[in-house]
């Protein structure tokens, strides 16, 4: 498969998104740790904020980053786009208006796992981004898709209960999509994005108690954390 753009082409759009959003990004990225914090929040508000942002980051995506700037070098991105609005609406239907989803870190692997991919989306990313030459203004910032959706994965695994799957069809076809940087523009940090979406695609459509009571490695950390 060959993509209608370059590797300068996709980075100089980088570049042009940053340039013109400034000072969004430290916005964007402090709404990240904003959600880590309401994780820990008791009771159910603190998963309704959680999932305004991420509906306010998907749709952010979708608007600007794809079909205001992806858009000038792959048509496609209006078809990313309209997805990542959809997924911006899933987020808020199943997250703040039905309030069905709580979120909780505990003592075992998926939350183990889903830290893991948060730390890898906003420190892993961009230091192995910088070590192979992409700095600012011309690398991924938080708010762009691949690392904002390695991030919505981490949160996704501190799920308590089985989330729709309706909710996940979007992100893991974008962890499928976005995997095409790592191989032909050799974005060697996006193939933490396929990784995230495999491992959360089958954690999040196994029920948590199966998890708990039958995976060994689950039942090794608890024994090494109590």
């Amino acid at each position: 498969m060959k993509l209608p753009f370059t590797v300068d082409d996709f980075l100089n759009v980088f570049e042009n998104y940053n340039l013109a959003i400034w000072p969004i990004q430290p916005i964007l990225l402090s709404l990240a740790f904003i959600s880590v914090f309401f994780i820990y929040w008791k009771g159910a508000a603190g998963c309704q904020v959680v999932f305004v942002i991420l509906s306010l980051l998907w749709a952010w995506m979708g608007i600007v980053y794809h079909i205001v700037y992806f858009s000038t070098i792959n048509n496609a991105a209006y078809f990313f786009g309209a997805s990542f609005v959809v997924q911006s609406v899933l987020f808020f239907y199943f997250g703040v208006i039905r309030k069905t989803i709580n979120l909780k870190i505990r003592r075992d692997a998926q939350s183990i796992i889903g830290v893991v991919f948060i730390v890898y989306a906003l420190l892993g990313y961009p230091v192995i981004g910088l070590a192979l030459g992409r700095a600012y203004p011309s690398s991924a910032t938080f708010g762009v898709p691949c690392p904002t959706t390695i991030f919505t994965f981490g949160v996704l695994l501190f799920t308590v209960d089985r989330i729709p799957v309706t909710m996940l069809i979007i992100p893991l076809l974008w962890s499928l999509i976005g995997m095409s940087a790592a191989v032909y523009l050799n974005v060697v940090e996006d193939i933490g994005l396929l990784i995230s979406g495999v491992v959360s695609g089958v954690l999040l459509t196994t029920h948590r108690s199966d998890l708990n009571g039958g995976l060994p490695f689950n039942n090794i950390l608890k024994r090494i954390m109590q």
